[in-house]
């Protein structure tokens, strides 16, 4: 005889309740999980047409996504801007205003809304916008350069280098306000910071249609900073500051190099003669700063040359860079590696203006 094991009426209803309960529950993760794998796989696809520029097919397969996961913050501000690349400002702003009302909002959906708010010339809701969003985010160097931008479309140029500036001391590594701020500098005549968030930009975004651009301003600012006595006109000055005077008493030894004129060789000539009286002088303990590490350090590792062709000799005589090229192919080929494989970035508190 065998131990059969057998069960009540009562408990085989409930087995048979726990079965239909398992099998429910196992699909309810299986559909679950189907959509899941749907939303992400539609999110992807959107994403791959609004990188080719197809906005219309990647509004239509995120509007699917977003039907499985209508509050996803993600694909959320992905429909915002799609809908600002389209025009569609409306709708732009209708979905930021929900965005930034959200206990998980980042500084972006700020910044996608205030760009809608610009195309339509809502300035006062922008400014109330960029004081929410920098009240929220007050170190974001994108709300810095976004209210600047606004700032200055009104003239308002005072206000406007104020938040480049904080943004700059906030956030040193994000390149537009660097940007902006060395082209208000260069209108000012204020050479000093022109020539140095110039060249800082360009270690932070060395390829964009920008940096074409910040090479000429870079090379004007020199030119002009070695005519009329500028020099020592700036170091003399009262309302010069003490970052700014060393720097000054420190190029000034090389001020003879200058005599033939301002070119790619001369400032190379300039400039490595300045990093190595800057760090011979010790003034680096009183004033670190990343972007003259990063010049000591091209100078010692035989790529400075190459480093102030780049940005000058860019600028002076494209034609001439080629030929320079040409004839110099081992030294721009590592430097060009160097500076592909490295990501500059400026550390907190060297902000010395």
């Amino acid at each position: 005889m065998t131990n059969a094991r057998y069960y009540s009426h009562d408990q085989y209803c409930d087995m048979k309740h726990y079965f239909l309960f398992f099998i429910f529950f196992a699909a309810s993760l299986s559909i679950a999980f189907s959509q899941e794998t749907n939303a992400k796989t539609l999110y992807a696809t959107a994403k791959d047409f609004m990188r080719q520029g197809d906005y219309e097919n990647a509004t239509l397969v995120l509007s699917n996504a977003l039907k499985q996961e209508p509050t996803n913050i993600d694909m959320l501000k992905d429909m915002a801007f799609l809908s600002y690349l389209k025009r569609d400002f409306a709708k732009a702003i209708e979905i930021g205003k929900g965005l930034i009302e959200r206990n998980d909002v980042d500084e972006q959906s700020f910044q996608i809304l205030g760009m809608a708010y610009k195309s339509i010339a809502e300035t006062k809701e922008c400014d109330k916008l960029y004081k929410k969003g920098l009240k929220k985010f007050p170190n974001s160097g994108v709300l810095y350069n976004e209210y600047g931008e606004l700032l200055a479309t009104q003239k308002n140029m005072s206000a406007a280098i104020e938040q480049w500036e904080k943004g700059i001391e906030t956030s040193p590594s994000f390149s537009s306000n660097y940007f902006n701020a060395a082209n208000y500098y260069a209108e000012k005549d204020n050479f000093f910071q022109e020539i140095i968030y110039g060249e800082i930009f360009l270690n932070l975004e060395s390829y964009s249609t920008r940096s074409a651009d910040m090479k000429g301003l870079l090379l004007e600012g020199y030119k002009k900073l070695y005519t009329n006595d500028y020099l020592n006109k700036l170091l003399n000055d009262k309302t010069t500051g003490p970052f700014a005077k060393a720097f000054f008493e420190t190029i000034l030894k090389s001020n003879a190099l200058a005599s033939e004129g301002i070119s790619a060789e001369s400032l190379t000539a300039i400039r490595a003669r300045f990093i190595l009286d800057w760090y011979g002088n010790k003034n680096n303990e009183k004033f670190p700063f990343h972007l003259f590490d990063r010049q000591q350090y091209l100078l010692r590792e035989g790529m400075f040359e190459a480093y102030n062709e780049w940005i000058f000799g860019t600028a002076a005589n494209p034609s001439a860079y080629q030929l320079w090229i040409t004839a110099n192919d081992a030294k721009a080929s590592a430097f060009k590696k160097f500076q592909q494989s490295r990501v500059f970035k400026i550390p907190l508190g060297q902000y010395y203006h």
